[in-house]
């Protein structure tokens, strides 16, 4: 029997770990949560001091019991769940429903699942940190008030199925209230004045200046409004004499950014990669639990990816430091070590930011035993962390004024000194360089021409995943764990749809917005919402008492309830009539939103349940089309459709008797996808045949025991 148990939240980490501590520990995982509050009631004694009701996930039923016989016979028992609230809290859950006294409980947390990191948490482990477990039962207890007490009136007043939350009803507020700026936005006109000058030299080059001032007063963008004004400033500007007044370099340095965060991981990949924020963690998850290289066990490739904090351990940083040294040489490294401030409140600066667990693990080894979405998100983490640990970027940067009668023209030029930083990392924001002809002071240039040009202002941009997830940061509503979770939900729900990357209300979004602001607007607001995330923290450091919270939120929240439950009349939503008629029962076609985009749905439904695609111009797509092409299981001839996102594909006329399809290539041709190959591998999780498949750009072995094990192997590149 085990001398010691550690238990995990996830069995991906079950084998790593057991290897590393070796025969005298036995490494359990709990599946995460093993309690919660019951889904069929809220769960939560109001009137008793906001006491919970605690019960057993139904589907941990035999791994609970199976628990309690393995911690009843271990000397000590490791709670090494996850290092946020959240494992916090799942770590004490298990100590409460496993019965583990307090005498051989022990709380460990590491940040990266390498054996210095486990082995130096046995070494020192805690006691459990109740400010974060109850930091935790306040958030869980809070939303739970508000998604059991607020969804059931939305579906009264607006439709079933209907939800709020504390967070998810702001990030649609957010999104609502962008579309309204947009909507109520009015262009304001004006123009450019650019001149385009050179040196006297016949083979001088030619270079463009920007109108800066007049009569010493600066001109800012709107302030030539008109085609009059323009023309007046030309006019003047035709025979003037344009004189250099003055020429002065310096140099200037650039830093580089700070290692990543969850939520700038998540920006960085939403941009770059194209990957959802659910993706990324998802991704990040696989490169923390540990990635099989050869032999031996799997080894964790960055550090836990939930997190705010933008410290870097000490240990990490030196080695880092040599590494960049012995790889790019001493110039390569900063004057003194890079320490960031992590600017958000409530920062947890006990972790780590997000960085390669060994700098050593460099980008051209580690490819062939990483599938390309983890290589192509370790290669985003690892060149950003070394980045952020490299010397400053210097550019040396000219600006020549020039005059002309009363007005004044700037133009600063711009070239690289040293690469620093850049020598591994672009930015989205690197500078391109501009080159000046040497010019001196007096000396008198060759107009060429002189352009002006119309312009006019733009509405604020709708939100992005990238810039949603900045805007949520930047007015502290929700943590690290909950931006990715916050946008599927609104996503899911049908509150907001993606039109292209970008995110637009849906009309059952503007309603449900428009009644919560409404009815609950001292509640579901940016600012109530980031004062509850102090308060959570403050509950985590201990300084207040998370029931006390839960009071001073429940009361007006309770008295708006009540006066929506007797005040609020039945929403109606709008859909929007179009001039289609229905193909079958002739009613008009409206447009609906889904969460791949917007369709056409019979006005009849749901008598008539007819259905049209629209293209991404908002066209009606041409339904099903038979083709020659035969099935190659029944065939029966194969008809063209269009699936989600607008992708074409081939389905069997014969459906759903056959259910065979086929992807279809650039020149309409039908893509066979090949048979999987058996092999004689077994799997090693539950023993199954193992099949060789043939992915788009790699392939994988597969558990022929699919889906009921998710066994997945990527093959590696010869």
């Amino acid at each position: 029997m085990p001398r010691y148990l550690v238990i995990v939240e996830s069995p991906a980490k079950e084998k790593t770990i057991s290897k590393i501590l070796g025969k005298d520990f036995t490494v359990k995982s709990s599946y995460g949560h093993i309690r919660d509050l019951p889904k069929s009631k809220l769960g939560i004694d109001i009137d008793n001091n906001f006491e919970p009701t605690y019960v057993n996930v139904p589907k941990a039923k035999k791994l609970i019991a199976e628990l309690k016989k393995t911690t009843a016979s271990a000397d000590k028992v490791y709670l090494a769940t996850d290092f946020d609230r959240e494992g916090e809290a799942i770590a004490w859950h298990l100590k409460e429903a496993l019965d583990i006294p307090d005498a051989k409980t022990s709380r460990i947390t590491f940040h990266e699942i390498t054996s210095e990191a486990i082995l130096e948490s046995v070494k020192h482990p805690r006691e459990l940190d109740m400010g974060l477990v109850n930091s935790q039962q306040a958030r869980r207890l809070l939303d739970r008030l508000v998604g059991y007490k607020l969804s059931p009136l939305l579906w009264k007043k607006i439709k079933i199925g209907l939800s709020a939350g504390r967070v998810q009803s702001v990030a649609v507020m957010i999104v609502c209230n962008r579309e309204e700026e947009i909507k109520s936005f009015v262009p304001v006109e004006y123009w450019s004045i650019e001149a385009e000058l050179s040196k006297l030299e016949p083979s001088s080059m030619p270079f463009k200046t920007q109108l800066f001032s007049k009569n010493d007063v600066k001109l800012d963008k709107l302030a030539i409004q008109n085609k009059e004004q323009a023309d007046a400033i030309l006019k003047d500007l035709m025979d003037a004499k344009y004189v250099v007044q003055s020429v002065y370099s310096k140099e200037r340095k650039r830093s580089p950014y700070a290692p990543y965060t969850t939520s700038t991981m998540q920006q960085d990949a939403s941009r770059r990669l194209g990957f959802s924020p659910s993706k990324t963690m998802s991704v990040a998850q696989k490169l923390y639990e540990g990635v099989h290289m050869g032999k031996g066990a799997a080894v964790g490739l960055i550090t836990y990816m939930r997190t705010d904090s933008l410290n870097v351990a000490k240990s990490a940083q030196n080695e880092t430091l040599k590494f960049i040294e012995s790889s790019y040489g001493e110039k390569f490294l900063p004057k003194h070590p890079r320490i960031y401030k992590t600017k958000s409140k409530g920062a947890q600066e006990a972790h780590e930011a997000i960085r390669p667990t060994s700098p050593k693990r460099v980008l051209s080894q580690m490819k062939q035993y990483l599938s390309p979405d983890e290589f192509k998100l370790y290669d985003l983490i690892w060149k950003r962390f070394l980045a952020s640990q490299m010397a400053d970027v210097v550019y040396n940067t000219t600006t020549a004024e020039i005059s002309a009668k009363n007005y004044l023209f700037k133009i600063t030029g711009s070239t690289l000194i040293f690469d620093g930083f850049l020598k591994i990392y672009n930015t989205d924001d690197d500078e391109k360089e501009i080159k000046l002809p040497p010019l001196k002071n007096g000396e008198i240039l060759n107009l060429m021409q002189i352009i002006h040009q119309q312009h006019f202002t733009e509405p604020p941009a709708r939100y992005n995943e990238a810039s949603l997830i900045k805007a949520l940061e930047e007015h502290g509503i929700g943590r690290p764990s909950t931006y990715a979770p916050t946008i599927k939900t609104v996503l899911d729900r049908l509150y907001v749809r993606l039109d292209g990357k970008k995110f637009i209300p849906t009309n059952l979004g503007v309603v449900v917005n428009n009644v919560l602001k409404n009815h609950f607007g001292n509640i579901i607001n940016i600012k109530f919402t980031a004062d509850v995330e102090e308060k959570l923290d403050e509950i985590a450091e201990d300084k207040a008492v998370w029931q006390n919270i839960l009071k001073d939120f429940y009361k007006p929240f309770e008295e708006n309830l009540n006066k929506a439950e007797k005040n609020l009349q039945r929403q109606k939503i709008q859909m929007q009539e179009t001039s289609e008629k229905c193909p079958n029962c002739g009613k008009v076609m409206i447009i609906r939103d889904s969460r791949g985009g917007q369709f056409l749905g019979c006005s009849g439904y749901p008598e008539c349940k007819t259905t049209m695609s629209l293209d991404k111009d908002g066209k009606v797509v041409e339904g099903p089309q038979e083709t020659d092409i035969k099935c190659d299981k029944c065939g029966s001839p194969l008809i063209k459709k269009i699936g989600f996102r607008g992708k074409q594909y081939l389905s069997c006329k014969n459906y759903p008797i056959c259910k065979t399809t086929y992807n279809i290539d650039k020149d309409g041709n039908k893509v066979i996808k090949p048979e999987p190959e058996r092999t004689d591998m077994k799997c090693e999780k539950c023993g199954s045949e193992m099949l060789k498949r043939v992915g788009k750009k790699r392939s994988f072995f597969t558990c022929s025991a699919f889906p009921k094990c998710r066994n997945l192997q990527w093959i590696k590149e010869s």
